[in-house]
């Protein structure tokens, strides 16, 4: 049976599914050009990241599809029920990129509480000739150890990036509708482990004490962080999005950016991606990355091993 991985896998996750008898081909085919390639090629299983969608015209047309496979977490970009009434196995990796997105989280929060975002576009051009008045400008950052971690959406993603925040010694208060306690537990590199029970409060309150706020929540209809939202934070707090555009109004942040109420916010993720609007690129204040929050080695190896694990499972 043969797999197109049409978003790319890793070698590991190749190796495991040739292992098992599967051909994969990891050519990148164009959206337009999906459907005609498949049945061309009788693929049984289709995988997929965040890149090529996975709609009912594809599902209806590709009767050879066993099995649709997506890297990483969210499904927004197939029609799963649609896919499941149909017969199709859809599986995803839920739990192999939560530790990397977790450190990009904690990357942006440590950048942006010493100014390494803006200290790093400007030590280049202007470190030998203003270095006194750009150590004056940057020489006012803060510590997190000791800070209050606040963290909407409290699945897997939002406990590994709690493990982080308590490694570093922050405290964490959590709002998850579906979760009232949660057991994280710390691993330490000599096998020692430590236990936290953390029992979720309201969004309000979780708004209203944390200096600084971290997004790991599916796709909504509506802003999960809004102006309303903004406005019961703490003055000078800092933000990030590393879990869907679209769950914070990016106007809504500029301007708490711009009224202080935000003192730095991180955006791995866009309303309008992967076309940014031009007034969040040009934001001295944001620390930006191009949606890589699972984008490390690791993560990927694990992302292909696991699905290779799940296909044959279900198709070996």
């Amino acid at each position: 049976m043969k797999v197109l991985a049409n978003d790319g896998i890793s070698n590991s996750g190749i190796e495991a599914l040739e292992k098992g008898g599967f051909e994969v081909i990891t050519t990148t085919v164009a959206q337009e050009q999906l459907i005609n390639y498949i049945n061309e090629k009788e693929i049984s299983v289709l995988l997929v990241r965040s890149a090529t969608t996975v709609r009912k015209d594809l599902i209806d047309a590709c009767p050879s599809i066993k099995i649709i496979g997506r890297g990483g977490v969210g499904m927004d970009n197939i029609d799963v029920d649609y896919a499941k009434g149909k017969g199709i196995s859809v599986i995803n990796t839920p739990a192999s990129s939560s530790h990397s997105v977790a450190e990009l989280v904690f990357a942006h929060f440590y950048g942006l509480a010493r100014f390494l975002h803006n200290s790093n576009r400007e030590m280049p051009l202007e470190g030998d000739t203003k270095f006194k008045t750009l150590k004056k400008a940057y020489g006012k950052g803060v510590e997190l150890k000791g800070k209050t971690l606040g963290v909407l959406g409290f699945g897997r993603i939002g406990q590994a990036t709690a493990k982080v925040a308590l490694g570093a010694g922050m405290k964490v208060v959590a709002f998850d509708p579906f979760i009232e306690t949660a057991n994280v537990e710390l691993e330490f590199f000599d096998g020692q482990k430590v236990n936290f029970e953390i029992n979720t409060i309201s969004k309000e309150e979780v708004l209203k004490q944390a200096d600084f706020i971290t997004l790991h929540v599916p796709a909504q209809k509506e802003y999960v962080i809004g102006a309303p939202e903004f406005e019961l934070m703490k003055d000078g707090v800092f933000i990030a999005n590393a879990a869907r555009g679209g769950v914070v109004d990016e106007i809504a942040l500029v301007n708490a950016i711009e009224s202080g109420k935000v003192a730095g916010a991180a955006l791995d993720v866009f309303e309008k991606e992967p076309t940014p609007e031009i007034q969040l690129l040009m934001n001295a204040s944001l620390s930006l990355t191009p949606h890589t929050g699972a984008a490390t080695n690791e993560a990927q190896d694990r992302i292909g091993t696991e699905l290779a694990e799940q296909i044959i499972s279900i198709l070996g």
